[in-house]
């Protein structure tokens, strides 16, 4: 199986939808993945996410299954904190918490990571037991059973190509519940951008199954059309 987790594409948060330049990355990438294409189609159940699925859909005749358990709103009640100024932003987002994530005293602590003392007083626990069992029954309901030690097993064949468009703060946690990695270590070193496009193997073996990430936020199809590659608009490369 290939497991495609796609970002929407550029937002308007309030009202929830997508710019005319996120309508465009949206119609970029459906271009790309209609050369291939897909067997199911997932959304968050976000307009903006379901919005950058509407194009692949289109072309490729498929029907899209909204799944609300990843809805960006789920995972701000996890992953957003105090941010000392009367507000809250998410933690991945905060210096205090970017230096607690990638202190060893807390990656030695791998998957309990959240009983540091630290976090008493958020939701981060709760949060990531939340996606990591959705996760868990979401992969499943595809044919692979997580286990405890970080493999997966293939209850059924699968050689379908499966997309997620759902969002940022969702997606850092779901993608480290998919691969396994503390959750601190993963939303401090990786991020994605607008329709950008991780691509994830489950490969078809016997015995225990070890997924691999192919590609991590690739955003081809913006250049292939033209379209700026600015990380979160402001950065170039």
């Amino acid at each position: 199986m290939l497991l495609f987790f796609i970002r929407h594409g550029d937002p308007i948060y309030n009202p929830d939808q997508l710019t005319p330049l996120g309508r465009r990355q949206a119609e970029a990438l459906a271009r790309r993945l209609a050369q291939y294409g897909l067997d199911k189609i997932y959304s968050s159940t976000s307009s903006r996410a379901a919005e950058t699925a509407a194009p692949a859909c289109e072309l490729l005749k498929k029907d899209m299954t909204l799944l609300d358990w990843c809805n960006e709103s789920h995972a701000w009640e996890g992953f957003a904190a105090d941010n000392g100024n009367g507000g809250m932003t998410w933690v991945f987002q905060q210096e205090k918490y970017i230096k607690l994530f990638v202190s060893r005293e807390i990656s030695s602590l791998g998957r309990e990571w959240y009983e540091h003392p630290a976090f008493e007083g958020t939701r981060l626990k709760e949060g990531i037991q939340r996606v990591q069992g959705e996760t868990c029954a979401f992969l499943a309901s595809l044919g692979y059973e997580h286990n405890d030690d970080g493999t997966y097993t293939s209850i059924r064949e699968n050689s379908e190509r499966v997309a997620l468009f759902a969002h940022q703060g969702f997606g850092l946690a779901f993608l480290s519940c998919v691969l396994d990695i503390p959750y601190p270590q993963f939303c401090t070193h990786f991020d994605m951008g607008h329709t950008g496009m991780t691509v994830i193997y489950f490969p078809e073996t016997q015995g225990n199954v070890v997924p691999k990430v192919l590609q991590l936020s690739n955003d081809s199809h913006l250049y292939k059309d033209g379209l700026p590659l600015n990380y979160q608009n402001w950065l170039r490369f």
